[in-house]
């Protein structure tokens, strides 16, 4: 198959499952006398989704969500990174600390989420902790994983030419991990603005998880579905923005050139 072929294909097929998908709902909506008020046709939806896009207040909701998410996906990244790394390096730390990490994971966070908002306020503070929280563990595992997964025979050419250990780590070690620490990345996102949307759900004042609430409440469901649908394309971009970030940082790596 050529290269030409290939991508032609990989945007055809999304394309048509979408359209597949939308035609069915359409079908199903309008033969089996299915309530409006239950499930909206796509087009009522579309409809719903282009006003929204045209109310400056929803972009207000947008702007608060993306912060929400970015401060909660970077702090996560940060600290992963940093928190990954270190317990990597030193052995000890790993031991004593990586149960007690793992075990708060285990915990739903979806539960801690009204503590969080209790301690960090109604306002950006408490949705971007909820956001980094579920982001952190992926990114932390990862580069947990990743920096011990150094090629030994590399470390000992780096020891060979007396490195130190700082200049191991950036010359050699965050290198090599770092496609693994942007696969962890990538479903951080997910998780962040998932993060973000359940902090706006239980204790919101803004956000498109506030609003789709607020449409909810005003029995108003196709606007709900197109607040939906603004979510997930936001998500999507977020993801494919990670998705870029790897070509970028680390171009020669075989999962980069898979996804070109």
């Amino acid at each position: 198959m050529s290269p030409r072929t290939r991508k032609l294909l990989r945007l055809a097929l999304p394309t048509l499952t979408l359209a597949l998908f939308f035609s069915g709902w359409s079908y199903y909506v309008h033969n089996a006398a299915v309530s409006a008020f239950i499930l909206p046709p796509p087009e009522k939806i579309g409809r719903a989704f282009v006003a929204l896009l045209g109310d400056p207040s929803v972009w207000r909701h947008v702007r608060v969500t993306l912060t929400e998410t970015l401060g909660g996906f970077l702090s996560a990244l940060v600290c992963g990174v940093t928190l990954g790394a270190l317990l990597a390096k030193v052995p000890p730390l790993e031991w004593s600390l990586k149960p007690f990490i793992v075990a708060l994971q285990l915990i739903p966070k979806v539960a801690l989420a009204p503590l969080f908002i209790l301690w960090f306020g109604f306002g950006l503070e408490s949705k971007i902790v909820i956001s980094g929280v579920l982001a952190f563990f992926p990114v932390f595992a990862n580069t947990l994983v990743a920096i011990k997964s150094t090629d030994p025979a590399d470390r000992e050419v780096f020891a060979s030419m007396r490195a130190s250990p700082v200049q191991t780590f950036v010359f050699l070690e965050l290198p090599t991990a770092l496609p693994v620490i942007l696969t962890g990345a990538e479903v951080a996102i997910v998780l962040a603005i998932i993060g973000a949307i359940v902090g706006e759900f239980i204790g919101g004042n803004a956000g498109l998880g506030y609003l789709a609430v607020m449409k909810l409440q005003e029995l108003q469901v196709d606007a709900l579905f197109g607040v939906i649908l603004l979510l997930t394309l936001i998500g999507l971009s977020l993801y494919v923005s990670v998705t870029l970030m790897r070509r970028l940082l680390a171009p020669w790596h075989q999962s980069s050139a898979a996804r070109l």
